[in-house]
């Protein structure tokens, strides 16, 4: 009934993707929760009502919390960036539209006193969106806020947008071959399409300082290495983000689960690494680096782990189907 009457036009938060956002967003949580809010995303993807009822609860949130609570206001915005990152079109037409990107601005508008973190939030989101939908004619409300802010004066973010996590699902980089209407693919063309992916560099990243104690003071060359060494890291996630949005569960071609699999393992190897950095480098903007390194490391792990229960799932009802 309480989702009959949200979609009626009662409360939007009564949708089932809208009382995960209520939970994933509440002001009593430590920290983001990170498998609630890829739990949204898999409702928003998995549903045909999910993109719409989301926009409308994330919507409810935030004016709901604008001037009284900018903890979940923050929450609200992390779930919202969460959710471009690992949804689909259907999803971005929504959010990229002119009317929910200015109910974004009206936030940090002066009448609401908004903390420098969500100001920040907000405008980093829409120089984000702004740049991955540039060029797409259905997406144009967040290009033409963002310019217009810009004409205003308004000072975004310096923001590195080459070494941000992908936004749209990616174009396969190899495509699968034609096949004719007359002919009848064999059926491993059908189980395993044409591999898409190539790895990068596969092993951890190497101990590029010396075992000293705390602080670590480095050298220019040392700092050129470690952020050669960040670089191929951020690589490697991108090319693990991509097979995750990509990718089918149970559907792959061998060699890209294989690769998969050991981008997974890559990855944590990498982790483990960065976090013994964390812990030894005294220089700011590394440090802030490696802290967000290491949280997209953890959204991506989230992610890996639901893509591997559901090819389990997929792969066990297969089986269970053969005679």
């Amino acid at each position: 009934m309480a989702c009959l009457l949200a979609t009626l036009g009662g409360n939007p938060l009564n949708t089932p993707v809208g009382q995960k956002i209520e939970q994933a967003t509440d002001a009593a949580l430590p920290s983001e929760n990170w498998a609630l809010n890829m739990e949204i995303c898999d409702l928003i993807n998995d549903t045909d009502e999910g993109p719409k009822d989301a926009v409308k609860a994330i919507k409810k949130r935030l004016q709901q919390n604008t001037g009284k609570n900018y903890t979940v206001v923050l929450y609200t915005l992390t779930v919202l960036e969460t959710c471009v990152k690992n949804c689909s079109k259907r999803f971005h037409l929504l959010v990229s539209q002119k009317d929910f990107i200015l109910e974004l601005v009206k936030l940090i508008g002066p009448k609401n006193d908004p903390p420098t973190a969500v100001q920040e939030k907000v405008l980093s989101l829409i120089q984000s969106w702004a740049d991955a939908f540039q060029n797409n004619p259905d997406m144009q409300g967040v290009v033409q806020v963002y310019h217009d802010l810009k004409q205003k004066g308004i000072e975004f973010p310096m923001t590195d947008l080459d070494t941000m996590a992908p936004i749209h699902t990616p174009q396969r980089s190899v495509p699968t071959p034609a096949t004719s209407s007359a002919v009848r693919p064999s059926s491993d063309q059908v189980a395993h399409p044409t591999p898409v992916f190539q790895p990068l560099r596969s092993n951890p990243m190497p101990d590029v300082l010396p075992p000293q104690a705390l602080p670590l003071t480095l050298n220019q060359e040392q700092l050129a290495k470690l952020r050669s060494e960040l670089d191929i890291v951020q690589g490697n996630m991108k090319v693990f983000g991509d097979m995750l949005t990509e990718l089918s569960p149970g559907k792959e071609h061998p060699q890209d689960l294989e690769l998969l699999q050991e981008l997974q393992k890559t990855c944590y190897a990498m982790q483990s690494r960065i976090v013994d950095l964390i812990d030894r480098i005294g220089v700011e903007e590394i440090t802030s680096d490696l802290l967000r390194i290491n949280d997209e490391l953890n959204n991506l792990f989230l992610r890996y782990d639901r893509y591997d229960k559901k090819r389990t799932a997929m792969t066990s009802n297969v089986e269970h189907k053969l005679p």
